[in-house]
């Protein structure tokens, strides 16, 4: 197996991202914070602002179906950056030994267009991709849709076979095994650097 190619996820992986780090303090009613997630403002909503649907109108619909949560709901994109805690600095410090190496180093990212720029232009590590990452706000596609895939594989003439890619979500790693990446799915605990040393991966 030779492997020239590192693809990153960022959420969950590179960025410690949680509606709960700003709804925590405005509620401060776990349950009333949860009921929101889970029937307001929806992974499913938050994800059509992802595929390219703006904030604006993505706001616009919720308060239309849950007028009664007007006020919570357009909190939701303008305290966006509370949001977004922090790196992880364990998996950047990887991110950072690779980028000293022969690996090629993209992203793919499920990220609304409009807020992505603030992650860019907040933490440095982003510059080590070179410009070489795929935003699904910008495409109007998000993983597990295979097409997003295949825009990064033609974009930069890279074969899945000579590739890992990362990620959190079990649903995106399905779907890039079925199109023969090699793949890890982090979770918390996982030691990225012992991951890709298994996969062949040499980080010094």
């Amino acid at each position: 197996m030779s492997i020239k190619n590192i693809i990153f996820d960022f959420g969950g992986v590179l960025m410690d991202w949680n509606p709960r780090y700003f709804f925590k303090d405005y509620f401060n009613d776990d349950d009333k914070m949860e009921y929101f997630l889970t029937h307001i403002a929806q992974s499913e909503w938050n994800e059509e602002q992802d595929r390219g649907r703006s904030l604006v109108e993505g706001t616009e619909i919720q308060v239309q179906k849950f007028p009664d949560w007007e006020k919570e709901l357009r909190a939701y994109y303008d305290n966006w950056h509370v949001m977004l805690k922090s790196d992880i600095p364990q998996n950047v410090e990887v991110l950072k030994k690779l980028s000293k190496t022969n690996y090629h180093l993209y992203g793919l990212t499920n990220w609304s267009e409009e807020t992505f720029p603030y992650a860019l232009e907040n933490y440095d590590f982003f510059q080590l991709f070179d410009g070489k990452i795929v935003v699904s706000g910008t495409e109007k596609f998000i993983k597990p849709d295979p097409k997003i895939w295949h825009i990064l594989l033609e974009r930069y003439g890279i074969q899945a076979k000579e590739s890992i890619f990362i990620d959190d979500n079990p649903k995106n790693i399905e779907m890039a095994k079925e199109l023969r990446f090699h793949t890890i799915r982090v979770y918390p605990e996982t030691n990225l650097r012992q991951e890709l040393i298994h996969l062949g991966v040499r980080l010094e």
